[in-house]
């Protein structure tokens, strides 16, 4: 059994924002492996489906991004999940738009949702950096994440999660460079 834990806010009006593209991703595994419906669990909304033949929960806190690890602590424990059957989804300013690092602990650099994750099951965890890019000149990070992704921004988004998508039976058989290496072929083919 595997967690993938996608980080996001959980108020319609972050809906489309760059710092919501963990629940983003998490809604299109959804739909691409036809999972459950999503259902009130965890201090979150979990899904339960199989890829690759594995049971796989997915997870969306419901507690805001900053407190993200509360509804992680509580879905690990209840399964008795290890750092390596969790792996967490979430923005990313430091990689251009739809680049992803696979990681496996590391700092939080500054991100909250990570901060709050670490804090509550340890940093050990898998990690998918999913790029969103850095505000342009002197645009506060804030303010950047919490902005939906523009109208231009859709032809990569949409290519970007499904090709999330496409590979993670990888991620499922613990193929993670892999998964990052064929999530870059496949981007290297949108424009961006």
């Amino acid at each position: 059994m595997l967690l993938f834990v996608g980080l996001g806010n959980p108020e319609p009006q972050y809906e489309r924002n760059r710092h919501n593209i963990g629940f983003m991703l998490i809604d299109a595994l959804a739909a691409h492996f036809n999972f459950a419906p999503f259902r009130e669990k965890f201090k979150g909304l979990l899904s339960e489906g199989t890829i690759a033949g594995e049971k796989i929960l997915l997870l969306k806190p419901q507690t805001y991004m900053n407190v993200s690890g509360e509804s992680v602590q509580v879905a690990a424990q209840f399964y008795k999940l290890e750092h390596e059957q969790m792996i967490i989804f979430h923005d990313e300013i430091d990689l251009p738009p739809a680049k992803l690092r696979m990681q496996k602990g590391g700092g939080s650099a500054g991100h909250n949702g990570i901060k709050s994750v670490a804090t509550h099951i340890g940093a050990g965890f898998r990690r998918a950096r999913l790029g969103v890019g850095r505000p342009v000149g002197a645009a506060a990070v804030a303010n950047h994440v919490l902005s939906n992704f523009s109208d231009s921004d859709s032809a990569w988004l949409h290519g970007f999660l499904n090709a999330l998508c496409q590979h993670a039976p990888l991620l499922v058989t613990g193929e993670d460079a892999l998964y990052q290496t064929r999530i870059h072929e496949d981007v290297a083919r949108l424009e961006i």
